[in-house]
């Protein structure tokens, strides 16, 4: 068993408070992706459980054990970095087979480990290789098989596919999914990438200004964000301010149900959860005012009393642009003061 557990864990510098107090259990086996924009905390927080940032105050637990303020090389973690960090002097072999041979392995087990890490990550016949002759994926397969040799408790990745193009992360984001899936091996993976968080993650930790927002499924962060900031960071959202009278929203034609108190609220509503509706004169409409082709489907900005919306309509809908048409919503919540005051139910 490998858990990690962070208990009210803090980090300051000076009078900058970098990461407040915040807790987090993290299950044997589970890959957790900490989500954030640049400077929300989450590479400080990847950099405290791996003992390159010592946290002002707070427990790290590893199986039970409290490594907060022990180095790196006495924490049974391995971190993946963005850069690679590999040794261009030594081959791929004599990379990987270094901190075994810091570790006190013999020549032998070395080799059966150093084989067995390239074998893992797909590179057997590129031992010999130095990493200047390898493309960028490669190199960072290295780099992850030099952390998994170590077999350590919790392995941390830091953005290790930033700088690599979009279909090669795609591609080795499903790869490491399946070595973590392989080895059972409980993981922490930092990225600014909302797709690349939903597609591999057991459970999201989406930070903002050193704070946890939300912890969930993929599926639980996407179809019900907890904060309005999380609704606008995790895919499209329409955040649209309404005002709620006599438990109804009304605008441009759209009546909705909101069973809140009356007064201004932030309405909430997936692209993909709003429809074209047949035309009708007497209730109005929005007005189409672009239409962009993804291929699969077209993401349409309408404008409607003022404000724009993004609707998500499939192949099939034949809309010119300046085309007036109603507008009907399916699944929608509600904001007030920061936190969720409605839910629909799913249509």
């Amino acid at each position: 068993m490998s858990t990690l557990d962070l208990i009210d864990i803090q980090k300051s510098y000076g009078i900058v408070t970098a990461i407040e107090p915040l807790s987090l259990s993290v299950a044997n086996g589970e890959l957790v992706c900490l989500l954030g924009p640049s400077g929300s905390g989450k590479s400080t927080l990847l950099r405290m459980i791996g003992g390159f940032e010592t946290p002002t105050a707070g427990k790290v637990l590893i199986d039970g054990v409290d490594v907060a303020f022990d180095p790196p090389e006495k924490r049974p973690t391995a971190m993946v970095f963005q850069s690679h960090a590999l040794w261009q002097h030594m081959t791929v072999f004599e990379n990987i087979a270094f901190g075994l041979k810091l570790r006190g392995f013999g020549k032998a087990e070395i080799k059966r480990k150093v084989e067995a890490g390239l074998s893992l990550v797909g590179l057997q016949d590129y031992g010999q290789r130095r990493p200047s002759q390898l493309s960028g994926g490669q190199r960072q397969r290295v780099a992850i098989a030099r952390c998994i040799v170590l077999e350590p408790k919790i392995l941390l990745m830091d953005e290790p596919f930033a700088s690599l193009d979009q279909h090669l992360r795609d591609r080795l984001r499903e790869e490491v999914r399946q070595i973590q899936k392989t080895l059972g091996i409980t993981t922490i993976f930092v990225t600014h990438g909302q797709d690349e968080a939903l597609s591999v993650a057991d459970r999201i930790v989406v930070m903002s200004m050193g704070r946890i927002e939300q912890v969930g499924t993929p599926g639980d962060i996407y179809a019900s964000p907890a904060t309005p900031f999380v609704a606008g960071f995790i895919g499209d959202m329409n955040l649209i301010p309404v005002t709620v009278a006599h438990g109804r929203i009304t605008m441009g034609g759209i009546e909705l149900a909101a069973p809140v108190a009356d007064g201004p609220a932030m309405l909430a509503v997936r692209p993909e959860d709003i429809a074209f509706a047949e035309s009708d004169a007497s209730t109005g409409g929005a007005t189409v005012l672009r239409i962009v082709n993804y291929g699969s489907y077209f993401k349409v900005t309408v404008a409607l009393e003022s404000m724009e919306w993004k609707v998500q309509a499939p192949k099939s809908t034949r809309i010119p642009e300046g085309a007036v048409l109603p507008l009907s919503i399916g699944r929608y919540q509600l904001f007030r003061d920061e936190q969720v005051v409605f839910r629909s139910e799913p249509a």
